[in-house]
């Protein structure tokens, strides 16, 4: 294209976060052309010239845009504001290192095909860029009328607005598509579908998300193209009238910019057996990219997932067909995806929700293991695969894999029995029942205890005149016990959480009541309220969320917006619920530049709240030196929950918030000139002496172990056989208790609150082995490798004449004492030309989603204590299972089979070899991973997809490479120069700009001078 941008819809403050994302990603020229603002009421636009070119003269003056312009209201007048204040500034530079990112264009009989490494794509408001690493996609079928009695009769009595909040429930719930249906007799199709789109395209919520065009009628789907933003999918056409028709509407859907789900549907009918699908979606794909020029990126196949268990024979393969028929699609129809509606598979059984949503589950497991990308399916009637119990999926697995004659009438007659299992319960001690109900309800709160906190509630609600007096009475009169014994050290963090656990049973007993009291009463009572958010590209939240807890304890109001939120949002939350604070947490170092980038949002948007600033990756002196700078309000960097609520006390009380902020200033302040003077004193080395001063091996006589094996293999590993391997003591580091394993079980201050903490994690252990809740997951591969200069060559075989992928490392550039060698991970690896042949392995693990599936239903039961205890124990795990995986590396790679270590041993690494991985300190780059995750196969093979900051979701997962070589160590790469950016730049092929934003956290000097 000549260029790519953004017009007309919004206003250009409203264009600001869209504009300043496509300039950072856009290999092509930058166009904005935004409206006068919004119109009002009357529809006209108030925005005078001088507003609109002070707003365009900042993009220009950020380097965003190529050209600019005004769309609907703007006037001659707007126009001639706008070109005075920018005509001296500097055009966007064309970063010409950037990729094409979705693959090269090549010409066919009518235009151009994306051809070669590019990726499907699809957006609404928002991108979504089908990568290895994105997961299974899920397209949402609740607006589809034919699928939703509830969306069928509120389309059906005209209530589309109602319509809407289906929609928008399917895209809070995770769908990746919307699929819109309204082929119903009752209705005009075209209409339908016009008037809702046109709604939808006013809610970016909703928006945000590709649609799915579904109907039956080709007017319906041409009606909707017209409507639709972004790329979104037809669904859907087929040969089912020919190859005539079938072109026509390809191209015309083509023309749309709109990519297609096609039935494997011809003239003789629908495909049924295994053989037939194929050949219907390869003459179908053949037809679209030869004939009318589709990229297979954009053919989405729709094999038919047909019935089984209908009692007729024939029926009994037609998943086994469709499972195949995914494999041998993805074959001989390369570039395609594949999807389909998994309801229809267990129609027979409707009515029996358990039955069909282990029928769901199974088949979902099978298929994408076969290649299937997305599917039609209510995620609500989804069981987690490792959860279903053994008997129902072995019936449900002889069903659908068709294994034996009589699975049909064994699973019949077992569905007519099932029921859904019991929940236990757990006795306690009930002599303190007998105190009167205030007593009852602080030893309660005190002690954790939730089974009376209703009843107990409900009794004390009586005695007073609102609800809400029950919460600033007696509640937070327990709540100040729990807290004063907090801040004593007399209770410890479990202890707050589970305090927390019974307080909010007890307020969401009484907002019923609150609510109807509301209506009754004009006053407003007002606690301080907190925005919280892990910011944008990171998943990890256990910390965050522990900051919550003990804020709600403390009598603050915790809005809490969760994870990958990015700053619009954030800023967005703070002022519709008229924040006193905003805490920005992160884990991964990506976050740190997220959170400068959000603090510099809030001064441009005039903001005047206090910062604070969180996570495992930040420091004081990030937040002083980085974040600081761009803020001109308070910034507190807050390194545990236990003074989270102190801190911001003193910034909010009107006494205090003025010498509290000036402490905070000096402190920034001392620390950033701390800071200076140290890097001022610090020498590095250049790049090329650096090299110089490698590790010195002696690679003639060095002892190089060979693989058992070269290529991948994928581990499933019980939770029973990690337990031995657990380090336990970060797990009571997470609560924040500072003391090593076990010696903090006989602490004379925490060892009382440790063990019960411990009790209460192995007993979630023992729950999680005994039903094997999780299934922790490992992929591996050994590569013949060898290292060129700072980078590492993974060859693809062991001919080792084609180099397959590269890594690249960084070398220490500090100067060193005693003749200390500055240290690179590719000094591990022989020489190309030292003739040797060496071998690099890599890893990639999880214990999985079903550690975040199992924390969500503690939360939905408001129990935050569990909810952060399971994922403190999976994290626990996932690091047990890179234990135990390495040590069957060290076996397979034959050099650790006679290490006999105790576990202390392995938590202390006393064996040889490392296993860094990318974002650490011997690779601080977190832009490896993807390399990494692509040589894996890593999201198809364990299902770890990485976020845009290359976070790994789930979080409970841990990637890295495996070195053997007897010299290899841990190391910290250290300040580096300007020279090695520029070095690494040109190897990575990416722009220096971009490099110093990833490794900002080492860089030794200041990329702005």
């Amino acid at each position: 294209p000549l260029f790519l941008g953004i017009n007309c819809a919004l206003g250009a403050k409203e264009m600001r976060p869209f504009i300043e994302e496509m300039a950072h990603i856009s290999e092509f020229p930058v166009a904005v052309y935004p409206n006068a603002g919004l119109p009002n009421a009357m529809g006209e636009y108030e925005q005078t010239p001088e507003e609109f070119a002070g707003i365009m003269s900042e993009f220009a003056q950020e380097g965003w845009a190529n050209l600019m312009g005004g769309c609907c209201g703007t006037t001659p007048a707007h126009i001639k504001a706008m070109a005075a204040k920018i005509c001296d500034l500097t055009p966007r530079k064309i970063n010409l290192q950037l990729k094409l990112r979705f693959g090269e264009t090549a010409n066919s009989n009518s235009g151009p095909v994306i051809v070669g490494e590019g990726i499907p794509f699809y957006s609404g408001l928002e991108s979504l860029n089908i990568n290895p690493d994105i997961g299974f996609l899920m397209i949402g079928e609740r607006t589809n009328i034919m699928g939703s009695p509830k969306f069928r009769k509120l389309i059906l009595d005209d209530d589309f607005e109602s319509g809407l909040a289906v929609a928008r429930q399917q895209v809070e719930s995770g769908a990746n598509f919307i699929d819109i249906n309204f082929d119903e007799g009752l209705l005009d199709g075209e209409k339908s579908m016009t008037h809702f789109l046109n709604l939808i395209a006013v809610e970016p919520d909703i928006a945000r998300v590709p649609v799915m065009i579904d109907s039956s009628k080709w007017s319906v789907l041409e009606a909707g193209l017209k409507c639709i933003q972004g790329k979104g999918v037809v669904n859907s056409i087929s040969l089912k009238e020919g190859e005539e028709n079938f072109l026509m509407q390809a191209r015309e859907i083509r023309k749309y910019g709109a990519a297609a789900v096609v039935m494997a549907f011809d003239e003789t009918g629908q495909a049924a057996e295994l053989k037939q699908k194929v050949e219907v979606c390869s003459r179908a794909y053949q037809l679209l990219t030869e004939n009318v020029g589709f990229s297979p990126h954009d053919i989405i196949f729709d094999p038919n997932i047909l019935t089984v268990a209908t009692g007729m024979e024939e029926h009994n393969d037609y998943a086994v067909a469709f499972i195949e028929a995914v494999k041998q699609i993805k074959k001989f129809c390369p570039g395609a995806l594949v999807s389909g509606g998994v309801s229809n598979i267990s129609f027979s059984f409707r009515g029996n929700n358990p039955v069909r949503e282990a029928m769901h589950s199974a088949f979902l497991y099978h298929a994408i293991h076969a290649g299937l990308d997305m599917a039609i399916v209510n995620a609500g009637m989804l069981d987690v695969y490792e959860e279903i119990p053994k008997d129902l999926l072995e019936l449900v697995e002889d069903v659908l894999l068709n294994r034996r004659k009589d699975a049909t009438e064994r699973l019949i007659d077992f569905a007519e029995s099932y029921k859904a299992e019991g929940t236990r319960k757990i006795v306690k001690d009930t002599k303190w029942r007998e105190g009167k109900v205030e007593e009852r309800i602080i030893h309660a709160l005190v002690r954790g205890i939730t089974e009376h906190i209703v009843a107990d509630t409900e009794e004390i609600r009586t005695k007073f005149d609102l609800a809400l007096e029950v919460i600033e009475g007696p509640l937070m009169a327990g709540m100040k016990v729990v807290g004063d014994l907090f801040g004593d050290g007399k209770m410890f963090l479990p202890q707050v959480v589970k305090s927390a656990r019974v307080m909010k049973q007890a307020v969401a007993y009484l907002e019923p009541f609150m609510e109807e009291e509301k209506k009754k009463s004009s006053e407003v009572i007002n606690m301080p309220k907190i925005v919280m958010a892990t910011v944008k590209g990171d998943v990890h939240d256990i910390g965050k969320n522990i900051v919550g807890v003990v804020l709600g304890c403390n009598n603050f109001e915790v809005i809490d917006l969760g994870v990958m939120v990015p700053c619009e949002k954030i800023l967005e939350a703070a002022r519709e619920h008229q924040a006193d604070v905003i805490g920005l947490s992160g884990l991964i170092t990506p976050s740190l530049d997220e959170m400068v980038h959000v603090s510099g949002e809030m001064k441009r948007q005039g903001f005047t709240l206090p910062l604070l600033i969180g996570g495992a990756t930040t420091s004081p002196v990030h937040t002083a030196v980085k974040i600081v700078p761009q803020y001109d309000q308070p910034v507190a960097y807050v390194p545990d929950a236990s003074r989270a609520a102190g801190v911001i006390r003193k910034l909010l009380n009107p006494d205090q918030k003025v010498q509290a902020a000036e402490d905070l200033l000096q402190e920034h302040e001392r620390r950033r000139k701390a800071y200076q003077d140290r890097n001022s004193e610090r020498k590095l080395l250049s790049i090329q002496d650096a090299r110089e001063n490698h590790t010195p091996i002696d690679w003639k006589n060095c002892q190089i172990s060979k693989p058992a094996f070269l290529g991948l293999r994928e581990y499933e590993v019980e939770v029973e056989t990690l337990v031995e391997y657990i380090d336990w003591t970060p797990f009571f580091y997470t609560w924040e208790m500072k003391g090593r394993y076990p010696k903090i079980l006989t602490d004379p201050k925490l060892g009382t609150e440790a063990s019960k903490l411990f009790e209460d994690a192995l007993s979630i252990l023992r729950d999680i082995v005994e039903k094997r809740s999780f299934q922790p997951k490992a992929v591996i591969g050994f590569f013949p490798a060898n290292s060129d200069g700072d980078d590492i060559l993974i060859y693809s075989d062991e001919s080792r004449k084609k180099v397959q992928t590269t890594f690249h490392t960084l070398r220490q550039q500090v100067v060193k004492a005693d003749d200390k060698p500055n240290q690179a991970l590719s000094d591990f690896i022989a020489p190309k030309d030292s003739g040797r042949a060496d071998y690099l392995g890599g890893f990639a693990l999880t214990t999985g989603a079903e550690v975040e599936k199992m924390a969500g239903n503690f939360e939905k039961q408001l129990d935050d204590y569990n909810s952060i205890l399971v994922k403190a124990v999976g994290d626990r795990l996932a690091e047990a299972l890179a234990e135990f995986m390495h040590k069957q590396v060290r076996d397979e790679w034959g050099y650790g089979r006679t290490e006999n270590l105790e576990m202390e041993d392995l938590v202390s690494e006393k064996y040889r070899g490392i296993r860094p991985a990318p974002g650490y300190p011997s690779q601080p780059d977190h832009t490896e991973k993807p390399i990494l995750f692509e040589l894996l196969d890593a999201k198809k093979r364990v299902g770890i997809k990485l976020t845009e900051s290359y976070s790994m979701s789930p979080a409970s997962s841990v990637s890295g490479m495996y070195y053997a070589n007897p010299e290899s160590r841990y190391f910290a790469v250290g300040k580096i120069g300007r020279d090695q950016v520029e070095d690494y730049a040109g190897r990575k092929k990416m722009s220096v700009s971009d490099v110093e934003r990833w490794l900002s956290p080492v860089l030794g000097y200041d990329p702005r001078s």
